[in-house]
C-alpha cells in the first residue's frame, strides 16, 4: 500500500529552509558547526528532520550554506567601504578595518565565521571549508590589488600584511573582549602602510 505524506506547498518549503538556516546560523556562530547537531537544529527551529533534509542534503551542506550567506554579507560590509571611499584605497581600508575594531568590542563576538569553520574543518575539500578558503583568497586578492592601487613598492607583502592584521583582529577579539588590541586594527593597519609607502 502506498504511504500517504502530506503534500508540502512549494511556498512552504522556502520558509522551512529560512527558517533552519537562520537557526543553524545562530547556533554554528556561537557555539561552533561541529558542536551544534542536527536535532538541536531542528528542535530550535520548530521544524522536522525531513524539513531539514529536504532543503539541505547534509549537515555539512548545511553549514556550506550558512558560510555562503555569511560570505554575502562580509562582502556587503566590504563593498559598502569601498563604495564609502571611491579611488581612495587606504580610506578604504581604513573603513573596513574601523568597523572589524568595533564589531571586536561587542560582547557576542565570536571571529569571523569564515575562519572559525576553516579551524574547525582542517580536511580539504570539506564543503564548509571550500566556501571559507574562496572568502579568505578573494580577500587576499583584494588586498593585495588595494596595496597595489596604493602605490607600494611591495604590494603582495602589504596586502598579505594586512590581512593577518584582519586575521589577528578576529582571533583576539575573542581572546580579549572589549578593550582588547583588535580594537585598534585600523591605527595598526594605517602604520603598516605608512610604513610601506615610504620611499
Amino acid at each position: 500500500m502506498k504511504s500517504i505524506e502530506p503534500a508540502i506547498k512549494a511556498d512552504e518549503r522556502p520558509r522551512a529552509g529560512e527558517k533552519i538556516l537562520r537557526v543553524a546560523r545562530d547556533l554554528f556562530y556561537r557555539q561552533g558547526i561541529r558542536a551544534i547537531g542536527v536535532d538541536e537544529i531542528v528542535r530550535r527551529a520548530g521544524v522536522t528532520k525531513p524539513s531539514l533534509y529536504r532543503s539541505f542534503p547534509s549537515k555539512d551542506e548545511l553549514a556550506a550554506s550558512y558560510l555562503r550567506q555569511y560570505d554575502l554579507e562580509f562582502w556587503a560590509r566590504f563593498d559598502a567601504a569601498v563604495a564609502a571611499h571611491p579611488g581612495d584605497p587606504r580610506a578604504q581600508i581604513a573603513a573596513f578595518l574601523t568597523r572589524i575594531g568595533k564589531r571586536t568590542q561587542k560582547p557576542d563576538y565570536r571571529g569571523c565565521g569564515m575562519t572559525n569553520a576553516a579551524v574547525e574543518y582542517p580536511e580539504r575539500g570539506h564543503p564548509a571549508r571550500v566556501v571559507s578558503e574562496a572568502n579568505k583568497q578573494e580577500l587576499r586578492r583584494r588586498l593585495r590589488a588595494m596595496a597595489a592601487a596604493m602605490g607600494a613598492g611591495d604590494a603582495e607583502t602589504l596586502g598579505d600584511g594586512l590581512l593577518l592584521l584582519i586575521e589577528g583582529a578576529y582571533i583576539s577579539g575573542q581572546l580579549f573582549g572589549a578593550g582588547g588590541p583588535a580594537k585598534s586594527v585600523a591605527r595598526n593597519a594605517d602604520l603598516l602602510i605608512e610604513a610601506s609607502l615610504k620611499k
